[in-house]
């Protein structure tokens, strides 16, 4: 998911007020470019930059990633610039790819505080926050989200298969730009799901080696044939 390419060496007054603009500038704001110049990192991130910067279309790795994950945060803001987030989960597969640009997933009921929607209908941008505590690696998106209503196709297409919950809305994410962080300070968590199945694999396998260890148990008190 990183792209590697060589980059030309720049001034740092150049790396602050002659950019041009680069996928990141979706987050590297000219305050942020400040700050990084101030504290040392903003040539690194010109380099990055120069590189080819963030990629704007999902790949085929993050398509993966993503259809393989039960949880997401979104993030929103209203007109005022209130940012909240949300956290939605379901099934492996309820994120769903619909092309190298957007992806959907189906919004169930739930306390009906309408937050994000009401976000969205104000102020389109949005963010989308994956995390794997398994591989221990985190993905973050930018783009625009919109709520889509009364479109029951769309829905039948990002249900999960048998998912029980019952969908109120569909919301579709297109993608502006996205970027990988490093494993650092994760935590590594697994599914309860994913550790039932190893502490099943264990336990089938302490079954077998005891069962081994009563048939050679048996045959060392057997008494030894006549001579």
């Amino acid at each position: 998911m990183v792209i590697e390419s060589s980059a030309a060496a720049v001034s740092d007054e150049a790396i602050v007020s002659k950019d041009p603009v680069y996928s990141s500038d979706v987050a590297f704001t000219p305050s942020v470019k400040a700050i990084q110049t101030r504290k040392g990192s903003r040539r690194g991130y010109a380099s990055m930059e120069q590189r080819g910067s963030w990629l704007t279309r999902i790949s085929s790795d993050l398509a993966a990633f993503i259809e393989g994950q039960t949880s997401v945060f979104l993030g929103t803001a209203n007109q005022s610039g209130q940012p909240y987030i949300q956290h939605r989960g379901g099934p492996p597969g309820f994120l769903k790819v619909l092309d190298d640009k957007t992806i959907g997933f189906a919004d169930f009921t739930g306390n009906r505080q309408y937050i994000t929607q009401g976000n969205l209908s104000e102020n389109a941008k949005a963010f989308l926050f994956l995390i794997d505590y398994g591989a221990r690696q985190r993905v973050k998106i930018w783009g625009e989200a919109h709520v889509i209503e009364d479109d029951p196709g769309l829905l039948a297409k990002l249900m999960p298969e048998g998912c029980e919950a019952r969908p109120e809305q569909a919301i579709v994410f297109t993608v502006s730009a996205w970027d990988v962080n490093c494993p650092q300070h994760i935590p590594q968590r697994f599914e309860a799901a994913e550790v039932a199945a190893m502490l099943a694999d264990r336990d089938r396998r302490i079954e077998a080696l005891e069962a081994e260890v009563e048939r050679l148990r048996g045959a060392l008190e057997r008494p030894p044939p006549p001579v």
